[in-house]
């Protein structure tokens, strides 16, 4: 505590010769610098003026006598704002009221108008329940047109099914066409008109000129035989055909029109040329002809006529084997097989 003591006085003294030193500034007018210097401009500003403090004084009791006229003129500035601001007011109202006017006459037109809606009121129910009985006749017509579209539309589909199967069965009918007429082109190959026809037009020439040379030979160059391919019809067509006609001294006639003896001596010439057309095609040899009967329609002159042109044709085969019954033809050929026929069987004996 003493040395606090100490320290404090030590302060005092401090602050005492501090106070002292301030003092003096005050006294030499030490402090302010500035604002001194502005104090004294101001005063010579003053001075400048012609100052007077009396007419100061009266301008401020003037003034102090205006002042209970401020708060009447504040009054009477607000008073002409207010009267401005009502003057405003009762425009809007003005123009409010205009709209009010022009709302209530709207109103009245509407109001009369929905008079006159109420009093066409039952007249429009009645129309309303036209309408509604026509809505729901449209509304059954739509549920029929709806049923008659699906219906429609389900034989749409089935005619799209029938069109594809349409179209499928067209492929197959052209593809089956385009083999018709393949099979046909084959059928008419293979017929009578085709291979067939063309082979006899081709094999006929080399038969009609065997038939004929074994013919002459044995009627003496009397009968010929002609093969007829095509005859004309009573419309005038031409067709195929197949018709054997042979002349003589009294003519051209058909095979039908000759006797037994001729008709063989013709069948004769033909199987021996086809039997060789066939044997050249086949490019095999002819060696052995077989004659098994058929000279019975031959008179004695037919006969010897037939050994003649059997006798003529022996070069062309290695073998000529003749089976008849007729006594004539016996001593005919150099080699003669008899054959017996006993009550224990059939012998034979070469003679």
């Amino acid at each position: 505590e003493a040395n606090e003591a100490a320290d404090a006085k030590k302060q005092l003294a401090m602050e005492r010769s501090r106070l002292s030193e301030i003092e003096e500034q005050l006294a030499k007018k030490e402090f302010a610098s500035q604002e001194q210097m502005a104090l004294q401009e101001i005063e010579g500003q003053l001075a400048r003026l012609d100052y007077d403090a009396g007419q100061h004084e009266q301008l401020r009791q003037n003034l102090l006598e205006l002042e209970q006229y401020e708060t009447p003129m504040r009054k009477l500035e607000e008073a002409d704002r207010l009267i401005a601001q009502e003057k405003e007011s009762m425009s809007q109202a003005e123009t409010h009221a205009q709209e009010l006017l022009k709302g209530m006459a709207a109103d009245n037109q509407k109001r009369e108008e929905l008079a006159a809606e109420l009093e066409a009121l039952p007249r429009l129910a009645v129309e309303m329940a036209d309408a509604e009985s026509a809505y729901q006749e449209i509304e059954q017509q739509q549920k029929g047109a709806q049923e008659t579209l699906w219906n429609v539309k389900a034989k749409l589909q089935r005619c799209d099914e029938l069109e594809k199967r349409k179209k499928d069965k067209e492929k197959a009918l052209s593809q089956s066409a385009k083999e018709e007429g393949i099979y046909r082109e084959l059928a008419r190959a293979f017929g009578k008109g085709g291979i067939q026809a063309l082979l006899i037009e081709m094999a006929l020439p080399e038969i009609e000129v065997e038939a004929n040379r074994l013919l002459g030979r044995m009627t003496d160059n009397r009968m010929h035989v002609k093969f007829e391919t095509q005859r004309e019809t009573k419309k005038g067509d031409v067709v195929e055909t197949l018709d054997i006609t042979i002349s003589d001294e009294l003519g051209t006639r058909n095979y039908e029109m000759f006797s037994g003896g001729e008709a063989f001596r013709i069948n004769f010439a033909i199987r021996i040329a086809l039997s060789r057309l066939l044997a050249r095609r086949a490019g095999a040899p002819l060696p052995t002809l077989i004659i098994d009967e058929g000279f019975g329609t031959q008179d004695s002159s037919g006969i010897e006529k037939l050994k003649e042109a059997i006798n003529s044709i022996q070069d062309d085969f290695d073998k000529i084997l003749v089976i008849t019954h007729i006594e004539e033809l016996r001593d005919a050929f150099p080699t003669r097989i008899d054959v017996v026929k006993t009550g224990e069987g059939s012998t034979f004996s070469v003679n």
